[in-house]
């Protein structure tokens, strides 16, 4: 039997991170299984879902990472991987892209994602870059979203222009695959 966990890992950013956490899950017979990072403002975050040995437990894991990692002054946080699947793995869902920009304020991120809950639209990927100001082209927001294919797609298409509109935000609405046709370098 293998112990499956979610850890994350948070640090200032720098060469080498990632070498020493999965070097240490290497050494104690880990395999990575998924893996998701990225720097936001020179911190460094990162997600893996890994299986090892079913004698390594959390606390095991997290004190080879304080000892092998010292000098990096990472913080991580270890949780058991129930193993279940959300129920919304399994909708019946078309990706799209949604890009908004415009002028900073607070509750941006809130709102638009409030537009998007409440027509049960999953949020799969966000990227924000807020630079301040009322320059459209340095407030940029991405979002990756499953659409259901049961729900009205006009109507939500409505209520995001709406939203975006109030808050004085440019909308762009495209399919995943258009997207990433439009976009491609």
């Amino acid at each position: 039997m293998l112990n499956k966990y979610i850890i994350t890992v948070l640090g200032k950013d720098r060469p080498g991170i990632i070498a020493k956490v999965t070097a240490e899950l290497y050494t104690l017979s880990f395999n990575i299984e998924d893996v998701s990072q990225t720097i936001l403002q020179g911190e460094f975050s990162g997600f893996f879902i890994v299986t090892g040995p079913d004698n390594i437990t959390p606390d095991t894991l997290m004190e080879a990472f304080q000892r092998s990692t010292s000098e990096l002054d990472l913080h991580f946080h270890i949780k058991e991987f129930a193993g279940k699947t959300s129920d919304w793995a399994t909708c019946e869902c078309e990706t799209y892209v949604i890009t908004t920009r415009g002028p900073d304020r607070k509750g941006l991120v809130a709102q638009v994602t409030a537009v998007l809950a409440n027509h049960n639209v999953n949020v799969t990927q966000l990227q924000a870059v807020f630079r301040g100001g009322s320059e459209p082209g340095k407030n940029i927001m991405i979002y990756e979203v499953d659409v259901p294919l049961d729900i009205d797609q006009e109507k939500l298409r409505k209520a995001i222009q709406t939203k975006a509109a109030e808050l004085d935000l440019r909308v762009s609405i495209q399919h995943k695959r258009i997207f990433e046709a439009i976009n491609r370098i």
